[in-house]
Protein backbone atom coordinates (compact mmCIF):
# COMPACT_ATOMS: atom_id res chain seq x y z
CA UNK A 1 0.00 0.00 0.00
CA UNK A 2 1.23 3.55 -0.51
CA UNK A 3 2.32 4.89 2.89
CA UNK A 4 2.53 8.94 1.59
CA UNK A 5 0.71 11.46 2.92
CA UNK A 6 -2.28 12.86 0.01
CA UNK A 7 -0.76 16.13 -2.32
CA UNK A 8 -5.14 16.15 -2.50
CA UNK A 9 -7.85 15.04 -0.70
CA UNK A 10 -11.45 15.21 -1.83
CA UNK A 11 -13.71 14.47 0.92
CA UNK A 12 -17.83 14.44 0.19
CA UNK A 13 -17.76 16.12 -2.77
CA UNK A 14 -20.71 16.84 -4.54
CA UNK A 15 -21.55 18.75 -7.49
CA UNK A 16 -24.78 19.90 -9.37
CA UNK A 17 -25.71 21.78 -12.14
CA UNK A 18 -29.38 23.24 -12.44
CA UNK A 19 -30.59 21.05 -9.61
CA UNK A 20 -29.23 17.76 -11.07
CA UNK A 21 -26.43 15.72 -9.21
CA UNK A 22 -23.41 14.97 -11.56
CA UNK A 23 -21.34 13.78 -8.02
CA UNK A 24 -22.55 12.71 -5.46
CA UNK A 25 -20.43 12.38 -1.84
CA UNK A 26 -17.49 11.18 -3.57
CA UNK A 27 -14.03 10.85 -1.85
CA UNK A 28 -10.66 10.76 -3.77
CA UNK A 29 -7.16 11.21 -3.01
CA UNK A 30 -3.85 11.80 -4.59
CA UNK A 31 -0.63 10.22 -3.64
CA UNK A 32 2.64 11.62 -4.64
CA UNK A 33 5.07 8.78 -6.32
CA UNK A 34 1.71 7.14 -7.79
CA UNK A 35 -0.30 7.00 -10.73
CA UNK A 36 -4.26 6.69 -9.16
CA UNK A 37 -6.35 5.81 -12.14
CA UNK A 38 -10.01 7.07 -12.84
CA UNK A 39 -12.50 4.99 -14.32
CA UNK A 40 -15.98 4.96 -15.05
CA UNK A 41 -18.56 5.34 -18.44
CA UNK A 42 -19.15 8.46 -19.84
CA UNK A 43 -20.77 10.58 -17.41
CA UNK A 44 -19.91 9.03 -14.31
CA UNK A 45 -18.37 12.23 -13.66
CA UNK A 46 -14.85 11.58 -14.00
CA UNK A 47 -14.04 14.94 -15.63
CA UNK A 48 -16.59 16.96 -13.03
CA UNK A 49 -14.54 15.72 -10.61
CA UNK A 50 -10.91 16.65 -12.14
CA UNK A 51 -12.34 20.54 -12.88
CA UNK A 52 -13.32 20.58 -9.28
CA UNK A 53 -9.49 19.61 -8.26
CA UNK A 54 -8.24 21.80 -10.77
CA UNK A 55 -10.52 24.99 -10.09
CA UNK A 56 -12.33 24.99 -13.05
CA UNK A 57 -15.64 24.12 -11.04
CA UNK A 58 -16.59 24.67 -7.72
CA UNK A 59 -18.09 21.96 -5.64
CA UNK A 60 -21.86 22.38 -4.53
CA UNK A 61 -20.95 20.33 -1.14
CA UNK A 62 -17.57 18.90 0.07
CA UNK A 63 -13.82 19.87 0.76
CA UNK A 64 -10.92 20.06 -0.70
CA UNK A 65 -7.73 19.80 1.44
CA UNK A 66 -3.89 20.44 -0.27
CA UNK A 67 -1.25 19.05 2.22
CA UNK A 68 -4.21 18.15 4.59
CA UNK A 69 -5.28 22.14 4.87
CA UNK A 70 -9.00 23.00 3.82
CA UNK A 71 -8.21 25.02 0.85
CA UNK A 72 -10.71 26.05 -1.98
CA UNK A 73 -9.48 26.84 -5.97
CA UNK A 74 -10.71 30.18 -6.89
CA UNK A 75 -9.78 28.85 -10.35
CA UNK A 76 -7.59 26.85 -12.88
CA UNK A 77 -4.86 29.83 -12.12
CA UNK A 78 -4.68 29.38 -9.13
CA UNK A 79 -4.75 25.68 -8.42
CA UNK A 80 -1.27 25.61 -11.24
CA UNK A 81 -0.12 27.85 -8.03
CA UNK A 82 -0.79 25.49 -5.75
CA UNK A 83 1.14 22.82 -7.82
CA UNK A 84 -1.97 20.95 -9.93
CA UNK A 85 -1.86 20.87 -13.55
CA UNK A 86 -4.42 19.79 -15.58
CA UNK A 87 -3.22 17.89 -19.27
CA UNK A 88 -6.23 17.72 -21.73
CA UNK A 89 -7.11 14.92 -24.07
CA UNK A 90 -6.65 17.39 -26.49
CA UNK A 91 -3.12 19.74 -26.54
CA UNK A 92 -4.21 23.16 -25.28
CA UNK A 93 -0.89 24.55 -27.07
CA UNK A 94 -0.08 27.71 -29.25
CA UNK A 95 0.59 26.43 -32.59
CA UNK A 96 2.76 29.79 -33.96
CA UNK A 97 5.09 29.72 -30.85
CA UNK A 98 8.11 27.87 -29.99
CA UNK A 99 8.22 25.05 -27.28
CA UNK A 100 9.83 27.88 -24.90
CA UNK A 101 7.19 30.04 -25.45
CA UNK A 102 4.68 27.93 -24.95
CA UNK A 103 6.00 26.61 -21.62
CA UNK A 104 6.81 30.34 -20.17
CA UNK A 105 3.96 32.00 -21.69
CA UNK A 106 2.20 33.79 -18.84
CA UNK A 107 4.94 33.44 -16.00
CA UNK A 108 7.93 33.98 -17.38
CA UNK A 109 9.26 35.19 -14.10
CA UNK A 110 11.41 38.37 -15.10
CA UNK A 111 12.01 39.28 -11.59
CA UNK A 112 10.64 43.12 -12.65
CA UNK A 113 13.44 43.77 -15.16
CA UNK A 114 11.48 44.79 -18.32
CA UNK A 115 13.43 42.31 -20.61
CA UNK A 116 12.87 38.44 -20.79
CA UNK A 117 16.15 36.79 -20.58
CA UNK A 118 15.58 34.16 -23.09
CA UNK A 119 18.95 32.77 -22.98
CA UNK A 120 18.08 31.18 -19.70
CA UNK A 121 14.73 30.54 -20.44
CA UNK A 122 15.42 28.29 -23.43
CA UNK A 123 18.50 26.79 -21.07
CA UNK A 124 15.76 25.98 -18.53
CA UNK A 125 13.60 24.79 -20.93
CA UNK A 126 16.00 22.18 -22.69
CA UNK A 127 16.73 21.03 -19.13
CA UNK A 128 13.40 20.08 -18.41
CA UNK A 129 13.23 18.34 -21.88
CA UNK A 130 15.93 16.58 -21.32
CA UNK A 131 14.80 15.61 -17.47
CA UNK A 132 11.64 14.28 -19.67
CA UNK A 133 14.39 12.28 -22.21
CA UNK A 134 12.51 13.63 -25.23
CA UNK A 135 14.04 14.77 -28.61
CA UNK A 136 11.94 17.92 -29.08
CA UNK A 137 13.60 21.20 -28.04
CA UNK A 138 12.91 24.83 -26.65
CA UNK A 139 12.94 26.01 -29.94
CA UNK A 140 11.20 23.88 -32.04
CA UNK A 141 8.01 25.14 -33.65
CA UNK A 142 4.76 23.76 -32.19
CA UNK A 143 3.24 23.61 -35.38
CA UNK A 144 2.87 20.10 -37.39
CA UNK A 145 4.29 18.39 -34.12
CA UNK A 146 2.11 15.16 -33.22
CA UNK A 147 -0.20 15.00 -30.17
CA UNK A 148 2.34 13.08 -28.93
CA UNK A 149 4.98 15.61 -28.82
CA UNK A 150 2.29 18.39 -28.12
CA UNK A 151 1.28 16.65 -24.80
CA UNK A 152 4.92 16.27 -23.78
CA UNK A 153 5.82 19.69 -24.15
CA UNK A 154 1.95 20.08 -22.01
CA UNK A 155 3.82 17.92 -19.12
CA UNK A 156 6.82 20.10 -19.47
CA UNK A 157 4.58 23.35 -18.71
CA UNK A 158 3.31 21.53 -15.72
CA UNK A 159 7.17 20.83 -14.23
CA UNK A 160 7.83 24.25 -15.54
CA UNK A 161 5.46 25.48 -12.81
CA UNK A 162 6.48 23.08 -10.24
CA UNK A 163 3.55 21.03 -10.53
CA UNK A 164 3.01 18.48 -8.25
CA UNK A 165 0.04 16.69 -9.60
CA UNK A 166 -0.39 15.94 -12.96
CA UNK A 167 -4.14 15.29 -13.97
CA UNK A 168 -3.84 13.33 -17.14
CA UNK A 169 -7.23 13.04 -19.29
CA UNK A 170 -7.68 10.50 -21.76
CA UNK A 171 -3.85 11.14 -23.03
CA UNK A 172 -3.55 8.26 -24.91
CA UNK A 173 -6.66 8.54 -27.34
CA UNK A 174 -5.04 9.57 -30.32
CA UNK A 175 -1.40 8.31 -29.48
CA UNK A 176 0.07 5.08 -31.59
CA UNK A 177 1.14 2.01 -29.71
CA UNK A 178 4.72 3.40 -30.02
CA UNK A 179 3.59 7.17 -28.87
CA UNK A 180 1.84 5.68 -25.66
CA UNK A 181 4.92 3.52 -25.02
CA UNK A 182 7.29 6.32 -24.74
CA UNK A 183 4.15 8.18 -22.71
CA UNK A 184 4.38 5.67 -20.21
CA UNK A 185 8.30 5.97 -19.50
CA UNK A 186 7.57 9.68 -19.47
CA UNK A 187 4.84 8.51 -16.32
CA UNK A 188 7.51 6.56 -14.86
CA UNK A 189 9.95 8.91 -14.74
CA UNK A 190 7.10 11.39 -13.11
CA UNK A 191 6.82 8.96 -10.55
CA UNK A 192 10.55 8.13 -9.58
CA UNK A 193 10.70 12.21 -8.69
CA UNK A 194 8.13 11.97 -6.96
CA UNK A 195 5.17 13.42 -8.89
CA UNK A 196 1.44 12.45 -8.32
CA UNK A 197 -0.40 11.05 -11.43
CA UNK A 198 -4.26 10.68 -11.73
CA UNK A 199 -4.80 8.85 -15.25
CA UNK A 200 -7.90 8.79 -16.64
CA UNK A 201 -8.71 6.44 -19.72
CA UNK A 202 -11.07 3.77 -21.51
CA UNK A 203 -8.53 1.36 -22.31
CA UNK A 204 -8.09 -1.33 -19.34
CA UNK A 205 -4.72 -2.98 -20.66
CA UNK A 206 -3.43 0.33 -20.09
CA UNK A 207 -4.63 1.10 -16.85
CA UNK A 208 -3.77 -2.47 -15.45
CA UNK A 209 0.09 -1.08 -17.25
CA UNK A 210 0.67 2.19 -15.83
CA UNK A 211 -1.51 2.45 -12.95
CA UNK A 212 -0.43 1.88 -9.01
CA UNK A 213 -4.11 2.03 -7.69
CA UNK A 214 -7.67 2.62 -8.98
CA UNK A 215 -11.27 4.65 -8.25
CA UNK A 216 -14.32 3.62 -10.26
CA UNK A 217 -17.49 5.99 -10.35
CA UNK A 218 -20.30 5.29 -11.81
CA UNK A 219 -23.69 7.92 -12.04
CA UNK A 220 -21.61 10.39 -10.03
CA UNK A 221 -20.57 8.11 -6.82
CA UNK A 222 -17.77 6.33 -6.27
CA UNK A 223 -18.66 2.57 -6.04
CA UNK A 224 -14.91 1.03 -5.58
CA UNK A 225 -11.03 1.83 -4.92
CA UNK A 226 -8.64 -0.80 -5.03
CA UNK A 227 -5.05 -1.50 -5.75
CA UNK A 228 -4.21 -2.62 -9.14
CA UNK A 229 -2.15 -5.32 -8.54
CA UNK A 230 -5.67 -7.01 -6.91
CA UNK A 231 -8.03 -7.02 -9.64
CA UNK A 232 -8.37 -8.37 -13.43
CA UNK A 233 -9.58 -6.55 -16.60
CA UNK A 234 -13.00 -8.44 -15.62
CA UNK A 235 -13.10 -7.26 -11.86
CA UNK A 236 -13.04 -3.43 -13.32
CA UNK A 237 -15.97 -4.22 -16.01
CA UNK A 238 -17.76 -5.49 -13.62
CA UNK A 239 -17.19 -2.70 -11.42
CA UNK A 240 -18.24 -0.04 -13.79
CA UNK A 241 -21.40 -2.03 -15.62
CA UNK A 242 -22.39 -4.62 -13.37
CA UNK A 243 -21.12 -7.29 -15.55
CA UNK A 244 -17.70 -8.95 -16.48
CA UNK A 245 -16.54 -8.38 -19.75
CA UNK A 246 -17.44 -11.25 -21.32
CA UNK A 247 -21.01 -10.93 -20.97
CA UNK A 248 -20.99 -7.82 -22.57
CA UNK A 249 -19.83 -9.07 -25.88
CA UNK A 250 -22.40 -11.88 -27.24
CA UNK A 251 -21.78 -13.45 -30.65
CA UNK A 252 -24.54 -16.04 -31.34
CA UNK A 253 -24.83 -16.60 -34.89
CA UNK A 254 -22.77 -19.36 -36.78
CA UNK A 255 -22.24 -17.68 -40.65
CA UNK A 256 -23.27 -19.08 -43.92
CA UNK A 257 -21.00 -20.59 -46.75
CA UNK A 258 -21.87 -17.75 -49.58
CA UNK A 259 -19.13 -15.66 -50.47
CA UNK A 260 -19.85 -11.92 -49.87
CA UNK A 261 -16.54 -10.05 -50.33
CA UNK A 262 -13.18 -11.58 -51.69
CA UNK A 263 -9.81 -10.20 -52.02
CA UNK A 264 -7.10 -11.57 -53.94
CA UNK A 265 -3.70 -10.36 -53.83
CA UNK A 266 -4.61 -6.90 -53.22
CA UNK A 267 -1.14 -4.58 -53.14
CA UNK A 268 -0.35 -1.28 -52.54
CA UNK A 269 3.63 -1.42 -52.34
CA UNK A 270 5.07 -0.03 -49.14
CA UNK A 271 1.53 -0.18 -47.35
CA UNK A 272 0.47 -3.91 -47.85
CA UNK A 273 1.22 -6.71 -49.80
CA UNK A 274 -0.92 -9.70 -51.48
CA UNK A 275 -3.65 -9.79 -49.04
CA UNK A 276 -6.18 -12.54 -49.94
CA UNK A 277 -9.20 -12.35 -47.96
CA UNK A 278 -12.97 -14.52 -47.88
CA UNK A 279 -15.50 -13.01 -45.79
CA UNK A 280 -19.25 -14.59 -46.14
CA UNK A 281 -22.74 -13.65 -45.23
CA UNK A 282 -23.15 -13.57 -41.71
CA UNK A 283 -19.95 -13.78 -40.74
CA UNK A 284 -17.58 -11.00 -38.55
CA UNK A 285 -14.26 -11.52 -39.91
CA UNK A 286 -11.49 -10.07 -37.66
CA UNK A 287 -8.21 -8.13 -38.50
CA UNK A 288 -5.92 -7.98 -35.92
CA UNK A 289 -2.13 -6.27 -35.68
CA UNK A 290 0.03 -3.52 -34.49
CA UNK A 291 -0.66 0.04 -35.71
CA UNK A 292 1.19 0.61 -38.85
CA UNK A 293 0.75 -2.85 -39.78
CA UNK A 294 -1.44 -2.10 -42.94
CA UNK A 295 -4.72 -3.26 -41.93
CA UNK A 296 -6.63 0.27 -42.17
CA UNK A 297 -4.88 0.81 -46.10
CA UNK A 298 -6.50 -2.41 -47.12
CA UNK A 299 -10.06 -1.32 -45.93
CA UNK A 300 -9.37 1.67 -47.24
CA UNK A 301 -8.81 0.24 -50.69
CA UNK A 302 -11.77 -2.13 -50.48
CA UNK A 303 -13.95 0.59 -50.18
CA UNK A 304 -11.97 2.97 -52.72
CA UNK A 305 -10.62 5.55 -50.63
CA UNK A 306 -7.06 4.92 -52.06
CA UNK A 307 -7.38 1.86 -54.60
CA UNK A 308 -5.03 -1.05 -54.47
CA UNK A 309 -2.09 -0.50 -57.04
CA UNK A 310 -2.76 -4.61 -58.41
CA UNK A 311 -4.88 -7.52 -56.90
CA UNK A 312 -8.77 -8.27 -57.47
CA UNK A 313 -11.97 -7.37 -55.60
CA UNK A 314 -14.67 -10.01 -56.00
CA UNK A 315 -18.40 -9.18 -54.78
CA UNK A 316 -20.81 -11.84 -54.87
CA UNK A 317 -18.82 -14.04 -57.10
CA UNK A 318 -18.39 -11.20 -59.21
CA UNK A 319 -15.35 -9.51 -60.24
CA UNK A 320 -15.59 -5.67 -59.97
CA UNK A 321 -13.21 -2.48 -60.48
CA UNK A 322 -13.92 -0.04 -57.06
CA UNK A 323 -12.13 3.39 -58.10
CA UNK A 324 -13.58 4.94 -55.08
CA UNK A 325 -16.38 5.10 -52.37
CA UNK A 326 -19.38 5.49 -54.98
CA UNK A 327 -18.07 2.51 -56.37
CA UNK A 328 -18.17 0.90 -53.19
CA UNK A 329 -21.33 1.74 -52.26
CA UNK A 330 -23.26 0.99 -55.27
CA UNK A 331 -21.72 -2.87 -54.54
CA UNK A 332 -23.22 -2.63 -51.29
CA UNK A 333 -20.07 -1.92 -49.26
CA UNK A 334 -19.96 0.67 -46.25
CA UNK A 335 -17.42 1.75 -44.23
CA UNK A 336 -17.52 2.98 -41.08
CA UNK A 337 -13.32 4.47 -40.82
CA UNK A 338 -11.31 5.14 -37.86
CA UNK A 339 -11.56 8.53 -37.30
CA UNK A 340 -15.29 9.61 -37.07
CA UNK A 341 -14.57 13.46 -36.80
CA UNK A 342 -11.80 14.03 -39.47
CA UNK A 343 -13.40 11.38 -42.18
CA UNK A 344 -17.17 10.29 -41.39
CA UNK A 345 -18.71 12.81 -39.46
CA UNK A 346 -19.34 16.56 -40.34
CA UNK A 347 -19.94 17.43 -36.39
CA UNK A 348 -21.18 20.57 -36.42
CA UNK A 349 -24.21 19.93 -38.11
CA UNK A 350 -27.19 18.16 -36.68
CA UNK A 351 -27.70 14.04 -36.10
CA UNK A 352 -30.57 14.06 -38.82
CA UNK A 353 -28.19 15.70 -41.15
CA UNK A 354 -25.15 13.59 -40.90
CA UNK A 355 -27.13 10.26 -40.26
CA UNK A 356 -28.95 10.70 -44.18
CA UNK A 357 -25.90 12.67 -45.83
CA UNK A 358 -25.49 9.27 -47.55
CA UNK A 359 -28.76 8.75 -48.49
CA UNK A 360 -29.22 12.07 -50.20
CA UNK A 361 -31.27 10.47 -53.40
CA UNK A 362 -33.59 8.50 -51.11
CA UNK A 363 -34.98 11.56 -49.08
CA UNK A 364 -35.11 14.48 -51.87
CA UNK A 365 -37.29 15.42 -54.20
CA UNK A 366 -37.14 15.74 -58.27
CA UNK A 367 -36.02 19.25 -57.67
CA UNK A 368 -33.76 18.76 -54.75
CA UNK A 369 -35.09 19.47 -52.05
CA UNK A 370 -35.15 17.05 -48.65
CA UNK A 371 -38.35 15.83 -48.26
CA UNK A 372 -38.82 15.86 -44.35
CA UNK A 373 -42.13 13.72 -44.42
CA UNK A 374 -39.30 10.83 -45.75
CA UNK A 375 -36.38 11.45 -43.80
CA UNK A 376 -38.10 11.72 -40.42
CA UNK A 377 -39.09 8.31 -39.82
CA UNK A 378 -35.94 6.93 -40.92
CA UNK A 379 -33.93 9.11 -38.58
CA UNK A 380 -36.43 8.28 -35.74
CA UNK A 381 -36.06 4.21 -36.65
CA UNK A 382 -32.45 4.70 -35.97
CA UNK A 383 -31.98 6.86 -33.51
CA UNK A 384 -34.24 4.35 -31.66
CA UNK A 385 -32.93 1.23 -32.88
CA UNK A 386 -29.01 2.39 -32.07
CA UNK A 387 -30.50 4.04 -28.53
CA UNK A 388 -28.98 7.57 -29.30
CA UNK A 389 -28.85 9.38 -26.61
CA UNK A 390 -30.13 13.02 -27.66
CA UNK A 391 -31.90 16.26 -27.10
CA UNK A 392 -33.38 15.92 -30.71
CA UNK A 393 -32.72 15.36 -33.92
CA UNK A 394 -31.24 18.76 -34.73
CA UNK A 395 -29.43 18.82 -31.79
CA UNK A 396 -25.57 19.36 -33.33
CA UNK A 397 -23.15 16.21 -32.98
CA UNK A 398 -20.35 17.22 -31.63
CA UNK A 399 -22.71 17.70 -28.20
CA UNK A 400 -23.21 14.40 -28.22
CA UNK A 401 -20.42 12.03 -26.68
CA UNK A 402 -18.27 9.94 -27.95
CA UNK A 403 -20.22 6.90 -28.11
CA UNK A 404 -23.13 8.37 -29.23
CA UNK A 405 -21.55 10.06 -31.74
CA UNK A 406 -19.90 6.88 -33.06
CA UNK A 407 -23.66 5.54 -33.22
CA UNK A 408 -24.57 8.39 -35.67
CA UNK A 409 -21.61 7.49 -37.75
CA UNK A 410 -22.58 3.89 -37.66
CA UNK A 411 -26.34 4.56 -38.42
CA UNK A 412 -25.00 6.70 -41.50
CA UNK A 413 -23.81 3.54 -43.23
CA UNK A 414 -26.55 1.33 -42.32
CA UNK A 415 -29.08 3.46 -43.81
CA UNK A 416 -27.53 2.83 -47.19
CA UNK A 417 -28.63 -1.02 -46.65
CA UNK A 418 -25.45 -2.02 -47.49
CA UNK A 419 -24.60 -5.52 -47.27
CA UNK A 420 -21.08 -5.59 -46.59
CA UNK A 421 -19.89 -3.53 -43.87
CA UNK A 422 -16.37 -2.99 -42.69
CA UNK A 423 -15.61 -1.56 -39.03
CA UNK A 424 -12.44 0.34 -38.24
CA UNK A 425 -11.72 0.69 -34.66
CA UNK A 426 -15.74 0.37 -33.93
CA UNK A 427 -15.39 1.46 -30.30
CA UNK A 428 -12.05 3.91 -30.40
CA UNK A 429 -12.47 6.08 -27.85
CA UNK A 430 -15.44 5.34 -26.35
CA UNK A 431 -16.66 3.80 -22.53
CA UNK A 432 -17.46 0.56 -21.86
CA UNK A 433 -21.23 0.78 -21.54
CA UNK A 434 -21.15 2.72 -25.51
CA UNK A 435 -19.26 -0.84 -26.37
CA UNK A 436 -21.35 -3.10 -25.05
CA UNK A 437 -24.05 -1.25 -27.29
CA UNK A 438 -21.88 -1.16 -30.51
CA UNK A 439 -20.67 -5.09 -29.44
CA UNK A 440 -24.68 -6.62 -29.65
CA UNK A 441 -25.27 -3.97 -33.08
CA UNK A 442 -22.73 -5.89 -34.22
CA UNK A 443 -23.41 -9.37 -33.41
CA UNK A 444 -27.23 -8.24 -34.65
CA UNK A 445 -25.59 -7.34 -38.28
CA UNK A 446 -24.56 -10.51 -38.45
CA UNK A 447 -27.63 -12.32 -37.37
CA UNK A 448 -29.32 -10.24 -40.11
CA UNK A 449 -27.14 -11.26 -42.89
CA UNK A 450 -24.73 -8.57 -43.27
CA UNK A 451 -20.88 -9.47 -43.27
CA UNK A 452 -18.84 -7.86 -41.00
CA UNK A 453 -15.17 -6.71 -41.26
CA UNK A 454 -14.06 -5.46 -37.69
CA UNK A 455 -10.66 -4.21 -37.63
CA UNK A 456 -9.38 -3.91 -33.97
CA UNK A 457 -6.48 -3.35 -31.92
CA UNK A 458 -8.81 -4.60 -28.58
CA UNK A 459 -8.20 -8.48 -28.80
CA UNK A 460 -10.79 -8.92 -26.11
CA UNK A 461 -13.35 -7.97 -29.16
CA UNK A 462 -11.35 -9.88 -31.49
CA UNK A 463 -11.45 -13.01 -29.22
CA UNK A 464 -15.35 -12.45 -28.53
CA UNK A 465 -16.74 -11.25 -31.90
CA UNK A 466 -14.59 -12.96 -34.58
CA UNK A 467 -15.98 -16.46 -36.15
CA UNK A 468 -12.31 -16.04 -37.94
CA UNK A 469 -9.42 -13.40 -37.62
CA UNK A 470 -6.57 -12.21 -40.14
CA UNK A 471 -3.42 -11.06 -38.65
CA UNK A 472 -1.31 -8.51 -40.28
CA UNK A 473 2.40 -7.71 -39.71
CA UNK A 474 4.15 -5.12 -41.57
CA UNK A 475 1.63 -5.20 -45.02
CA UNK A 476 1.57 -8.88 -45.05
CA UNK A 477 -1.51 -11.30 -43.77
CA UNK A 478 1.15 -13.69 -41.17
CA UNK A 479 -2.00 -15.62 -40.19
CA UNK A 480 -5.25 -16.79 -40.49
CA UNK A 481 -7.01 -18.34 -37.53
CA UNK A 482 -10.66 -19.43 -36.78
CA UNK A 483 -12.24 -18.68 -33.65
CA UNK A 484 -11.51 -22.60 -32.05
CA UNK A 485 -8.07 -21.98 -32.72
CA UNK A 486 -7.50 -18.13 -32.11
CA UNK A 487 -5.80 -17.27 -28.83
CA UNK A 488 -4.18 -13.80 -27.83
CA UNK A 489 -0.84 -15.27 -27.56
CA UNK A 490 -1.12 -16.78 -31.21
CA UNK A 491 -2.36 -13.08 -32.66
CA UNK A 492 0.35 -11.26 -31.20
CA UNK A 493 3.01 -13.94 -31.98
CA UNK A 494 1.40 -13.27 -35.95
CA UNK A 495 0.97 -9.93 -35.42
CA UNK A 496 5.24 -9.03 -34.51
CA UNK A 497 6.75 -11.73 -36.64
CA UNK A 498 7.02 -11.82 -40.33
CA UNK A 499 8.70 -14.27 -42.49
CA UNK A 500 10.30 -15.69 -39.66
CA UNK A 501 11.65 -12.58 -38.26
CA UNK A 502 10.62 -10.13 -35.76
CA UNK A 503 8.66 -7.11 -36.62
CA UNK A 504 10.74 -4.39 -37.03
CA UNK A 505 14.22 -6.21 -37.67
Amino acid sequence: MVKDAPVVQAKGISKSFSGVFVLKHVDFDIRPGEVHALVGENGAGKSTLMKIISGVYQPTEGQLLLDGKPVRFRDPHHAREAGIALIHQEPLTFQDLNVAENLYLGHTRSNGKPVINWRELHKKTDELLNSLNVRIRSRDSVRGMSIADQQMVEIACALSQNARVIIMDEPTAALSHGEVKTLFKTISRLKEQGKAIVFIGHRLEEIMQIADRLTVLRDGERVSERMVGEITQDDIVRMMVGRSFKELIVKENVPGDVLALETRNLTYPGKYYDVSLKLHKGEIVGMSGLVGAGRSEFASAVFGVEPAQSGEIWVKGEKVRIHNPVDAMRHGIAMVSEDRSRTGLLTAFSIRFNMTFAILKRVASRAGFIRRKAEAPLVQQYTDYLSVRMRDPEQTVKELSGGNQQKVFIAKWLLTESDILILDEPTRGIDIGAKMEIYRLISDLAKQGKAVLMISSELPEILQLSDRVYVMCEGHVTAELTRQDMTSEKIMAAASTIQGRSAGE
